[in-house]
């Protein structure tokens, strides 16, 4: 008998195969040229063929992204210390965390980029600003929502704040954590590509971005969408080892 772990694995290959299959026949049967619609043959050929550089570039895109993902958990921690700590802090700070997070990264990115002369840093510092609203808020209503009782029992035993803050909220904070964390580490790879758009840079130091770019201007589609593969295939990656560190954290914790 299959079971539901199975099922739900099985569910979604099997549809991408019926997607998959269909998209072929279409560009098969219709004729459709490649610098339209490439089909999925056409696809891995470009993969197999430029596989080398997509990869290298598909590393130095990761290198931001894991980059940008520490700076928003540790930045967003720590911010989240903060404005729990007063309602004067969070009054005076919150909205300001709020303008960062409904700015479009594209309006801003340039003059980050401008500001900061150091590429991969400038780039890390876009994708960070992406990423760290999820961490901020999931983390600072996680410290928020502490039983009533059990912080009653805490101020009983004459408790500092800081045993208080280890002991009582980091705990009661952690499944919210691990959700943000969870959101964050797909936003840090979206922040990434959205930055090395913005920056266009070249050369050994190009990402993924800037391969989707030079793909588009020469017309090779089918390059683009092998990129696009990898970026996809890169950001499931990433959001299953979210997943999986949320379930391991979780499970250690009860």
């Amino acid at each position: 008998m299959m079971t539901s772990r199975s099922l739900s694995l099985l569910a979604p290959i099997t549809l991408g195969i019926i997607i998959l299959a269909a998209w072929e026949a279409i560009c098969r049967l219709w004729h459709i040229p490649p610098y339209l619609m490439p089909s999925p043959s056409a696809i891995w050929r470009a993969l197999m063929l430029d596989g080398m550089s997509l990869l290298h570039a598909l590393l130095i895109t990761l290198e931001i992204t894991f980059a940008a993902l520490v700076v928003a958990v540790l930045g967003g921690v720590l911010i989240a210390f903060l404005l729990v700590q007063s309602p004067l802090i969070e009054r005076c700070l919150m909205p300001y965390v709020v303008i960062m997070q409904v700015t479009p990264i594209v309006a801003i990115a340039p003059l980050i980029i401008i500001l900061i002369h150091n590429t991969p840093l400038a780039l890390t510092a876009c994708a960070a600003l992406v990423a760290i609203f999820p961490v901020i808020s999931n983390t600072l209503q996680g410290l928020r929502s502490v039983d009533p009782d059990l912080a009653a029992y805490f101020q009983m035993h004459k408790a500092t704040r800081l045993q208080m803050l280890l002991r009582l909220r980091i705990p009661s904070a952690l499944p919210m954590f691990m959700a943000g964390l969870r959101i964050a580490t797909g936003l840090s790879l979206v922040g990434a590509i959205v930055a090395e758009f913005v920056a266009g840079t070249g050369g050994n130091s190009a990402g993924l971005a800037y391969q989707i770019l030079q793909s588009g201007f020469q017309m090779d589609i089918p390059r683009m969408f092998a990129a696009l593969f990898l970026i996809t295939v890169a950001g499931l990656v990433l959001y299953a080892a979210a997943a999986s560190l949320q379930r391991f954290a979780l499970r250690h914790r009860s």
